[in-house]
C-alpha cells in the first residue's frame, strides 16, 4: 500500500471531523508540486544580504517547495485564514463548508511539517469554523499538542443590530511538541514588564513584588504555622491548601529577608520575587487577551503607512502579532516566522518592528496568492491591482518608518527590512 492510500486509511477510521471530500484534500497534501519559485530580484528589497522571503503565488504549491528547504526549520507559524463568513472581503472568503475544510487540510498539514521540533503555531478564527478547525488541528497537530484557546478581545465597538455583538477572536495554539515544552516551559513566556515592582524597604536586590506563600494542594511537608513576628498572629494554610515551601525552606527565605508580612508587616506571609529573577524567568501568558491591540488599530496603522486609505479590510494589529512572536521566538536565534496567508503582510511587519525593539535577528515568511483588488476599492484606486501588491509595498514603507522610528538604536543599522520576492510559475 502506498503513503497516500495508507494516510487516507488511517485517518478515515479514527474519531474526528469527516467532509465530503476529505480523502482528496489528505492526498492533496502528499502530491509533489509542479511549479518552481522563480526569484524576482526586480521586485526585492536588498535581494543580497536579506534573510527575509516573499512569495507570490497559491500558498498550497509554496508550501510543498518550501519542504525541501525549510522542512523542520520553522520556528513560528501565525496564519489568520478566510474566516468563510459569506462575506465579500479584498479576499475570497465565501467557501461551502466542506470546500473550507478541504482548502485548510494539506495547507495546515504542509505547515506541520515545516514546524521544528520546538515550533508553535498560532491560528486566528471567528466562531463560523473554530469548532471545525480544532478538529482539523488535533487530527494534524495531535490533540496532545494543542495547548490553548486564546481569546483576543478583537473590537470594542457594538453592533447594535445583531442579537449579541461578537467583540472577540479565536486564536488556537498547538505545539509541534508538547513534550518539549513540558521540559522547557521557561521558552514559551513573555518578557517581564516590571509593572508592580517596588523596593519599600530599599532591599539591595533592588525592586520586588510579595507573591502568595501559599498554593493549592494538600502537601504533608508542606504544613505548619507561622507567626507573624509583628503581631504574634500564627498562620496556617487554608484548608486543601499548603505553604509554597517546607519549614527548612521557610526558615532559610525568613532569614534571607524574603518573607514579608504585608505591606504594612500585620498580614499574612508572602515571598518577595525580585524584578531580576522575573526578567530572567518570563511571564506566563494567561487565555484571555483584552490588553493588546484591536482591528481598530490595524486600520489606522495601514492608513498612516497608506497616506490616509484603507487599502486592506481588517487587518489584524501588530501588536497582536508581536506577543505570539514574544512567546514563540528568541530575540537572537535567526528563528523563522511563516505566514501562508500573509494578507497586507502585518506578520512581517511585526517580525521587523520586534526586532527593531530588542535588537533581535528574527526572520519572515510570507506568502500570499496574488487576488485581485475590487475595481471600487480605496487599494484599487491607489495603484494596487492585487493584494501582493499592499504586502510588499507595506513592507517597504514599514521597515523605512521603522529604522526612522528606532534610528537611536545602536544595532539600527543592521536591521534587516529587506526581502527576497518569488513567484510559484
Amino acid at each position: 500500500m502506498d503513503r497516500i492510500s495508507s494516510d487516507i486509511e488511517k485517518y478515515s477510521e479514527c474519531y474526528g471531523l469527516n467532509w465530503a471530500g476529505k480523502k482528496v484534500a489528505i492526498a492533496e497534501a502528499d502530491k509533489p508540486s509542479c511549479k518552481i519559485l522563480e526569484p524576482r530580484p526586480e521586485e526585492s528589497k536588498d535581494w543580497e544580504n536579506t534573510g527575509n522571503i516573499y512569495i507570490e503565488g497559491d500558498n498550497l504549491e509554496a508550501l510543498k517547495l518550501l519542504q525541501e528547504s525549510f522542512k523542520s526549520r520553522i520556528k513560528m507559524i501565525y496564519i489568520d485564514p478566510p474566516y468563510n463568513t459569506g462575506k465579500d472581503f479584498i479576499y475570497n472568503d465565501n467557501f461551502s463548508h466542506s470546500g473550507w475544510c478541504s482548502m485548510m487540510y494539506p495547507r495546515l498539514k504542509l505547515g506541520s511539517d515545516l514546524l521544528s521540533e520546538n515550533g508553535v503555531i498560532f491560528i486566528s478564527i471567528d466562531d463560523n469554523e473554530a469548532a471545525n478547525l480544532r478538529m482539523i488541528c488535533d487530527e494534524i497537530f495531535s490533540e496532545d499538542n494543542f495547548l490553548a484557546d486564546i481569546i483576543w478581545k478583537s473590537t470594542k465597538s457594538v453592533t447594535n443590530t445583531a442579537i449579541i455583538s461578537a467583540s472577540h477572536t479565536h486564536n488556537l495554539v498547538y505545539f509541534k511538541s508538547m513534550d518539549y515544552y513540558i521540559k522547557n516551559r521557561e521558552e514559551f513566556r513573555l518578557p517581564e514588564s516590571g509593572e508592580g515592582f517596588e523596593n519599600p524597604d530599599d532591599d539591595p536586590r533592588g525592586p520586588w513584588k510579595a507573591d502568595p506563600f501559599q498554593v493549592g494542594g494538600w502537601r504533608p511537608n508542606q504544613q505548619y504555622e507561622i507567626i507573624n513576628p509583628n503581631t504574634g498572629i500564627v498562620y496556617r494554610p487554608n484548608i486543601n491548601c499548603s505553604w509554597k515551601n517546607d519549614y527548612n525552606k521557610f526558615k532559610e527565605l525568613l532569614e534571607d529577608n524574603r518573607i514579608v508580612f504585608g505591606r504594612t508587616g500585620e498580614g499574612g506571609p508572602q515571598r518577595k520575587r525580585f524584578l531580576w529573577e522575573a526578567e530572567k524567568r518570563g511571564k506566563v501568558a494567561k487565555t484571555i487577551w483584552d490588553d493588546v491591540e484591536t482591528t481598530t488599530n490595524g486600520t489606522q496603522l495601514i492608513k498612516s503607512l497608506f497616506d490616509d486609505k484603507i487599502v486592506f479590510d481588517n487587518p489584524k494589529p501588530i501588536g497582536l502579532i508581536k506577543r505570539m512572536l514574544q512567546l514563540s521566538t528568541v530575540r537572537n536565534n535567526g528563528d523563522i516566522a511563516l505566514d501562508f496567508f500573509s494578507g497586507s503582510a502585518t506578520t512581517a511587519h511585526a517580525v521587523m518592528e520586534l526586532n527593531a525593539e530588542d535588537g533581535g535577528n528574527r526572520r519572515f515568511i510570507m506568502i500570499q496568492l496574488p487576488e485581485p483588488t475590487g475595481e471600487k476599492s480605496q487599494a484599487y484606486k491607489a495603484g494596487y491591482k492585487n493584494i501582493c501588491e499592499i504586502g510588499k509595498d507595506r513592507i517597504r514603507r514599514a521597515g523605512e518608518k521603522i529604522k526612522e522610528d528606532y534610528k537611536d538604536k545602536e544595532y539600527i543599522d543592521k536591521l534587516d527590512v529587506g526581502f527576497r520576492v518569488y513567484k510559484t510559475i
